[in-house]
């Protein structure tokens, strides 16, 4: 097995498109196509499912990843002792979440852009349980978590910092004003929130499920925080996430605390040898983090 088709494999593996794979490794897609159709005839096994535009891995390909991701670990420790490169270099898949990305990540991002140019970040927009289950596969490198447990089977994790949230409010809400407000005060009032299988989205609705109250979705924070601006309810959201609108007074902090803590985490597969560039990113992420919280 060469390592150029292997590491052709892990790109198509990760990103599940072979029109997107080409365009990140810089080939036409008839060379992409042409690689996997040479590993898989070198292994006698199909390693991907053609499902009209889509594709899924097989369960020969779902077993070869993790030995494609392993080996090209090694390559690149390989390189970087024969040839004693001094500056980082390297791909890093990092599975992320919307207000992570947005509000925590750009100065880890523009710091790695101007300083170590080498190493490529490539951002993965998923969900707990979905950055967990590619973490564990090995399609992702390293991911950030915001979870109330520090504990995940199959990673290990480092808790960066406790991720405080805060109930939020448009300034003509009844609500506001108000110096305390229980669960209960909160039935008769519409709660605005993100996507299921958002991790503070699901713990509210949770802790509020005895009194029922109607609950919109607006995908995304951004949608989320206008809705909420413009009186149409009231959202829980990370404080990092509403910090310019509180400022500006457009959004108003509402008397009520989650009975819960949030921990921002970055995690990865256990016993994974982190090759130098992820060892630094960790570090980075660490110490940034760290920064934004002091």
């Amino acid at each position: 097995m060469e390592l150029r088709l292997l590491a052709t494999f892990e790109k198509v593996a990760d990103v599940l498109s072979f029109t997107r794979a080409a365009a990140e490794l810089g080939y036409a897609q008839s060379s992409v196509t042409g690689q996997i159709r040479a590993l898989e005839s070198s292994l006698g096994v199909e390693l991907f499912e053609r499902l009209g535009s889509r594709i899924r891995l097989t369960g020969a390909g779902e077993q070869l990843l993790p030995y494609a991701r392993r080996m090209a670990e090694l390559a690149e420790e390989a390189r970087t002792a024969v040839t004693g490169a001094e500056e980082p270099s390297g791909a890093i898949a990092v599975g992320t979440m919307e207000s992570l990305t947005s509000y925590r990540l750009p100065p880890l991002l523009e710091y790695f852009h101007h300083r170590y140019p080498k190493v490529r970040l490539a951002l993965r927009p998923t969900l707990g349980d979905e950055t967990r289950r590619a973490l564990r596969r090995g399609t992702y490198d390293v991911g950030f978590l915001m979870e109330p447990d520090t504990e995940h089977e199959g990673l290990e994790s480092e808790v960066l910092a406790p991720e405080p949230l805060v109930l939020v409010a448009g300034p003509g809400h009844p609500l506001v004003g108000r110096t305390e407000l229980t669960g209960a005060d909160l039935a008769g009032a519409q709660l605005v929130g993100t996507e299921p299988g958002c991790p503070y989205r699901d713990l509210f609705e949770a802790e509020l499920r005895a009194w029922a109250p109607p609950f919109v979705e607006f995908g995304t924070i951004e949608a989320t925080k206008r809705g909420v601006a413009a009186g149409l309810g009231v959202a829980l959201l990370p404080r990092v996430a509403v910090a310019e609108e509180l400022r500006a007074g457009t959004l108003l902090p509402l008397p009520w605390e989650a009975p819960f803590t949030l921990f921002t985490q970055l995690a990865w597969r256990r016993g994974k040898r982190l090759p130098p560039h992820v060892r630094l990113f960790v570090e980075q992420a660490r110490r940034l983090v760290s920064e934004q919280h002091g």
